[in-house]
């Protein structure tokens, strides 16, 4: 089978996809950030973001529980967007508890509500793949980055082997509903010069850094 052949297309009604997640998320809202608190594989996954971050300003887009944008708020201007109320209420609870400041807000991926060339830093983890318009999405991303500024974004890939039970990996996050993309001519249509470092899950966790020309 070709490389091509191996992704998923995105769905023709875009709307109904993301509606799904989100009651998803809704529903498991708390279930979810004990995954991510419990586990050490996914914080790892997570962290592993954090030296590439870049300030002053930092958007994390589709933050969920919110875990990794607790590690950075304190040392940037911090800007966090979900499209999901619930982990906005949350996140904005746990910041007012810890005392931390961060412009929480919900919204759409494929429509910030930010100025052009706004952020040094956008940092986007295991999300892009629930994205029903990986175009748009990547659009409005790039749009409001800085020149010079870095897209930080983790999520699943095949391992770069095509080996092993990373493939089997990959394939149970496809039976799940989420959409593996080939990342490279997506980054190569916006421009962006990126890396591409497997992570974690056998080769299928993949961190991506992207640097805006």
């Amino acid at each position: 089978m070709s490389r091509k052949l191996d992704y998923v297309s995105e769905p023709k009604d875009k709307e109904k996809f993301t509606e799904g997640f989100n009651k998803f998320y809704t529903s498991f809202a708390r279930v979810y950030d004990l995954v991510v608190k419990i586990f050490p594989f996914w914080k790892h996954w997570l962290k592993a973001t954090l030296p590439y971050i870049q300030g002053p300003r930092v958007l994390e887009v589709s933050f969920g529980t919110g875990y990794l944008l607790m590690q950075y708020a304190a040392e940037f201007e911090t800007y966090g967007l979900d499209y999901n109320e619930k982990f906005v209420a949350m996140l904005q609870g746990i910041l007012e508890n810890k005392g931390l400041a961060a412009d929480i807000r919900q919204g759409d991926v494929q429509a910030l509500p930010y100025d052009d060339e706004f952020f040094d830093s956008i940092v986007n983890t295991m999300a892009f793949s629930a994205y029903p318009d990986a175009v748009k999405a990547m659009s409005e991303m790039h749009r409001v980055l800085k020149k010079g500024g870095k897209l930080i974004l983790v999520d699943i890939d095949y391992p770069h082997s095509r080996k092993g039970f990373g493939m089997t990996m990959t394939k149970a996050w496809i039976a799940m509903g989420d959409i593996i993309r080939d990342m490279k001519p997506l980054f190569e249509q916006f421009d962006f010069e990126y890396t591409d470092e497997e992570i974690g899950g056998f080769g299928s966790v993949h961190l991506f850094i992207a640097e805006k020309h």
